[in-house]
């Protein structure tokens, strides 16, 4: 019987080793078959029309796609700088006739449509064509859509124009019902990131905030809109007021759209455009694919000593490793500001943020090491959809603070929370607690028992000396008073213009006018850009999430977002109670939606 349990053991352990092998040839046949549709995706650029689908999320930096063998998608899904790379080639890309914007409802934020619709508008200049269709308009679409020479709306299609609104969930009463009590401190009278779990609607400085970083966007929205229907911003925000534009045909009466046409009647003009017989069909090319292979200027194809790095700081800030898409986690990307900094090829170096904050720890971790790459070359900051709180701290101590108008950025503020479920546990489930402790603060924190007064007011104490640190860092880095800095701070967001005149940022351009910044800092003619960290992968993402979700409690956490959208979103707050438990944050409300 013994050796009949050896044979089996070792018979087993084979059969697990030769899984793990089975399993690596696969992998790395599926990487091979990867790298096969990546070289052909490189070929596949000899379209006439460029096609930029605003359904499409846009993200920071591009990833490649191990999985496009089989679903005959893009091998590269491109990140804003790569877009903004491939308009700027189709520019004088004599194979280019124009672009074909697909105007549907975009997940991206205003920012991010602003950095394209920059780009467009660059393009416009070569004379070349830009269409763009939807079946169902939003006004986020219509935003970057406005560019256009021609907006083409389905005859039986949606499109809007009703005005900015931002709905926030708030979780007060299902703390009470719960019997959950949140234990709260934070420094600044705007930071609101916990009134869902203190209020149950938005306090008057909270409202205020808020209406005025709409405002700043709706006035952007405003002048974009004009420009294309040539009325002037106040006839358009009474259209919006009014109801006006309801049908397609308010929208064609009011030049909004240049014409209700379906898709073979857009096609025909298409067609026209490019000197095409209404027989032959039109070569699109998409936007992934052309700037995977950006005809003109690829910088992996310019011969240059001299470096200006790009370092995407995408995401939550949080503690330690990476361990799921789009965050900043402070070891991880400490180690990609370590890399670059002792580059000597590299002059000068641009981060990239767009981030809403998150762990105050991280992000001081994180400011550090951008402290320290600083003293070797210069440090040019970009900021994307949102650079707030966290976000902002990471950015202070640039040489120079570059954001979008309808960048959110700001909020400079901290807070920290915790709750104890002492009456949940007795009076749901009939469990108490008692403890022995031999110092007065040898169980703080708790979740077993309220804070004392006392304890509370250390919280508060240590909430106030993080948020002293923070003035004090933007104070040195933007060379302002502290009464100055402590006027535009107490947790209030801002847009780009705003913060532009508040000195939080320096000027207003996107990531191309940070990066020509950095090159004459560098005082450097010659150069090329290089990206930090290298492009993800699909596939490491998807190991990522089997590492870490290897339950089925994942995959029904995926079904159920999928089924719910964004109720999700507010189960999901309610559920950060967890994730925020004792620890400083330097965190925007939660990240507002402004549709």
């Amino acid at each position: 019987m013994k050796q009949f349990f050896k044979i089996f053991f070792a018979s087993l352990l084979a059969m697990i080793v030769m899984g793990f092998i089975f399993f690596g040839f696969i992998i790395a046949g599926i990487v091979g078959l990867s790298k096969s549709v990546v070289d052909k995706a490189e070929k596949k650029t000899d379209g006439n029309v460029l096609v930029i689908d605003l359904a499409k999320t846009i993200h920071e930096q591009g990833a490649t796609n191990s999985f496009a063998f089989f679903d005959k998608s893009s091998a590269y899904q491109a990140g804003i700088y790569d877009i903004m790379k491939g308009i700027s080639s189709a520019k004088t890309d004599a194979n280019i006739k124009g672009i074909l914007i697909k105007a549907a409802p975009s997940p991206n934020g205003w920012a991010t449509l602003q950095q394209l619709r920059m780009a467009l508008q660059d393009f416009k200049t070569s004379g070349k064509f830009i269409y763009a269709y939807g079946e169902d308009i939003t006004q986020g679409a219509y935003f970057a859509s406005s560019v256009s020479d021609s907006i083409y709306l389905n005859p039986a299609g949606g499109i809007d124009l009703k005005g900015f609104a931002t709905v926030l969930a708030f979780f007060k009463g299902t703390l009470e019902k719960l019997e959950v009590q949140p234990e709260i401190f934070y420094a600044g009278k705007f930071k609101s990131a916990t009134e869902p779990f203190r209020a149950e609607k938005i306090s008057d400085p909270n409202r205020l905030q808020i209406q005025a970083f709409q405002n700043g966007m709706w006035n952007e929205f405003l002048a974009a809109a004009a420009q294309y229907t040539h009325a002037d911003k106040a006839t358009i925000n009474d259209w919006a007021v009014n109801g006006t534009i309801q049908f397609p045909g308010d929208a064609l009466k009011h030049n909004m759209v240049a014409g209700l046409l379906y898709w073979d009647e857009v096609e025909k003009r298409i067609k026209a455009k490019t000197g095409q017989k209404e027989s032959e069909e039109i070569k699109y090319v998409s936007i992934n694919d052309y700037s995977s292979n950006a005809k003109e200027g690829k910088e992996e194809d310019k011969v240059s000593n001299n470096r200006i790095a790009v370092i995407f700081a995408d995401g939550d800030i949080v503690d330690g490793e990476q361990n799921n898409d789009r965050e900043i986690a402070s070891r991880t990307i400490c180690e990609q500001i370590r890399k670059v900094a002792k580059n000597d090829k590299i002059k000068a170096v641009v981060l990239r943020v767009n981030s809403p904050g998150g762990s105050a720890l991280a992000s001081d971790v994180i400011l550090r090491e951008l402290v320290l790459l600083k003293q070797k070359k210069h440090l040019i900051v970009s900021m994307g959809d949102y650079a707030a709180s966290g976000g902002y701290y990471i950015s202070s101590m640039a040489d120079s603070i570059f954001a979008l108008p309808n960048t959110i950025t700001g909020s400079i503020g901290v807070f920290s929370m915790l709750y104890s479920t002492d009456k949940l546990m007795k009076d749901k489930l009939g469990v108490t607690f008692d403890e022995v402790k031999n110092a007065p603060y040898a169980d703080v924190p708790t979740t077993a028992r309220p804070l004392t007064a006392l304890e509370g007011q250390r919280m508060q104490n240590e909430v106030d000396t993080i948020y002293a640190l923070f003035k004090g860092h933007v104070a040195e880095g933007r060379k302002l008073s502290l009464a100055d800095v402590d006027s535009i701070a107490q947790g209030r967001v801002w847009t780009g213009t705003d913060a532009k005149e508040k000195g939080l940022v320096d000027a207003l351009g996107g990531l191309d006018r940070a990066i020509a910044s950095a090159v004459a800092m560098a005082k450097v003619k010659d150069y090329k850009v290089v990206t930090y960290p290298e492009p993800d992968d699909k596939l490491n993402s998807l190991m990522r999430k089997f590492h870490m979700n290897m339950s089925a409690s994942a995959m029904v956490k995926e079904s159920i977002k999928e089924q719910t959208g964004e109720a999700y979103e507010w189960y999901e707050q309610l559920q950060s109670l967890s994730k925020m438990n004792n620890k400083a944050m330097m965190a925007m409300p939660f990240v507002m939606k402004v549709k």
